[in-house]
């Protein structure tokens, strides 16, 4: 049966997405996922007489029905929520031409606020050859998506997250006062604003993806090349949030403290080869790597304060993470 309401908007949508890719019509085709706590959706549409196939189209829709998954629905998360797909239309308006083949994102096409919903046209990604999507990551896979984020923190090294978060990451501190205040480790709760202040403290920051899980990264078919979407959380930090939570994201407890070394020394490898790509011979590469290892720890420490209050028997918090994380409150 199908359902007035939606149809009625399904059909707005169809007619901003002709009217930004000149379309003569748009017909959506598969919803590729619907968003979080019942935001939206993301719609593959296929189009007739224009110069590509199939777009994407993100509409975000905000409910009166406010549902999180894990309880969390009160006024502050939808507030943050609202204003993450504002960034996230900054992002792609502002800043995403900026990206380079090495830290490949889709074009986009239209970044429209609604007033009450916001709509974004994004190039399909499958089409423009990343039609892969993992859960899980060889340690070769993970080093390919640790080359993108090098790229990405070394275009935007120094960068002024203008129209951004000012502080990203979707697990920032002053972002998550309840989950704070929910974490039954009173050491882990009182540490917490000096982990915050030591990563807000580096001397080199940049842009942050804030969301960089694996899900978050579209693989082509030979494997060796990959994309990143959804930036609602990008935004002004350290490397190392980025990097921390993608290690823990991708590989399970053995292999991340198996391969851990080895993943960080082809990160920064690679770091520093972009950062004297976009920045030239000047840059002082050896403080940046010194700052940002040593911060590492932190980052992960970071993350699994967040974990803490939110969802404390997440898989995540595991045996690894807990040793890192004890480490890293010693050493504050």
């Amino acid at each position: 049966m199908s359902e007035p309401g939606r149809d009625r908007s399904q059909a707005a949508v169809a007619a901003a997405v002709c009217a930004a890719t000149g379309a003569r019509r748009a017909i959506p085709v598969e919803r590729v996922q619907t968003l979080w706590s019942g935001y939206g959706e993301i719609v593959r549409y296929h189009l007739e007489d224009a110069y590509v196939p199939t777009v994407i189209a993100k509409h975000i829709v905000f409910p009166d029905d406010r549902r999180h998954p894990r309880g969390w629905s009160g006024t502050r998360g939808h507030e943050r929520k609202r204003h993450s797909y504002q960034v996230e239309m900054h992002w792609y308006r502002d800043w995403a031409g900026r990206c380079s083949d090495a830290c490949r994102v889709p074009r986009c096409q239209l970044a429209q606020d609604l007033g009450d919903a916001h709509l974004i046209v994004l190039e399909d990604l499958d089409a423009a050859g990343f039609p892969l999507r993992h859960d899980h990551l060889s340690v070769e896979q993970a080093g390919i998506c640790l080359a993108w984020l090098a790229a990405f923190h070394a275009t935007f090294l120094g960068a002024r997250s203008s129209g951004l978060w000012t502080t990203g990451t979707y697990w920032h501190l002053a972002t998550r006062p309840d989950e704070w205040a929910a974490i039954a480790d009173p050491q882990l709760r009182e540490a917490a604003p000096k982990l915050d202040q030591r990563l807000s403290a580096a001397r080199f920051q940049t842009l942050v993806h804030g969301d960089a899980k694996v899900a978050n990264f579209c693989f082509s078919e030979r494997g060796d090349r990959v994309a990143a979407v959804d930036f609602q959380y990008v935004g002004g930090g350290c490397g190392m949030k980025d990097v921390a939570y993608f290690i823990g994201s991708c590989l399970d407890e053995a292999d991340q403290e198996r391969f851990e070394k080895e993943l960080l020394g082809g990160y920064f490898a690679a770091l520093r080869s972009e950062v004297v790509a976009t920045h030239g011979a000047g840059a002082d590469l050896d403080a940046l790597e010194q700052e940002w290892r040593a911060l590492f720890p932190l980052a992960q420490a970071d993350f699994q304060r967040f974990l803490a209050g939110w969802s404390p028997e997440h898989w995540k918090r595991n045996d690894y993470a807990e040793r890192v994380t004890r480490k890293a409150l010693d050493q504050l």
